[in-house]
């Protein structure tokens, strides 16, 4: 089984940067044979080719805007992808880049989404470094978020995550 963990995210916006903080962290980890850890950063196409390499599965790491208390951790399986005519190779949002992907070739079936929700993006027109507290707060519990996920995939974990798993900043799971 191959294994696909993919940090996206621009270093330059503050929080945006989280999937590639989370990719950074999980470096430092010991990862059983088949799985691969990649920061993809803004390489939206590269992702995209990536994923259509012959992957049994994907987990993208990402900031996710939804509203919820900044720092909350999202588990998300997206629905299935169809095949568009015309896609942005420029926009670097997950459904983006499965659509794109799905363009290229077969996705993965077993897809997540592993996202939190950010607190600041930076100015527009500055943009920001660094993570903000809670946001980087929760790049630890993310780590054990993906350990899960990736025992879940491995199939050797019971524990199936449900379409929407959500984690507060104070690691309470709904």
């Amino acid at each position: 089984m191959r294994l696909l963990i993919a940090g996206i995210g621009n270093i330059f916006r503050g929080d945006d940067a989280f999937g590639c903080e989370l990719a950074r962290a999980l470096a430092q980890r010991p990862w059983p044979e088949g799985v691969r850890l990649r920061d993809f950063g803004i390489r939206g196409f590269d992702l995209a080719c990536a994923l259509v390499e012959d992957y049994d599965g994907a987990i993208i790491l990402d900031a996710v805007s939804r509203g919820r208390v900044p720092g909350t951790l999202y588990l998300i399986e997206p629905e299935p992808v169809e095949r568009f005519a015309t896609v942005d190779p420029h926009s670097l949002t997950p459904e983006h880049v499965f659509r794109l992907a799905a363009s290229l070739g077969e996705l993965p079936l077993w897809l997540r989404v592993l996202g939190c929700e950010p607190e600041s993006l930076g100015d527009e027109d500055e943009g920001a470094m660094g993570l903000s507290e809670v946001v980087q707060a929760s790049v630890e519990v993310a780590c054990g978020m993906v350990e899960e996920v990736v025992q879940e995939f491995l199939g050797l974990s019971a524990a199936k995550p449900t379409t929407g798993t959500l984690t507060t900043p104070t690691g309470e799971t709904s």
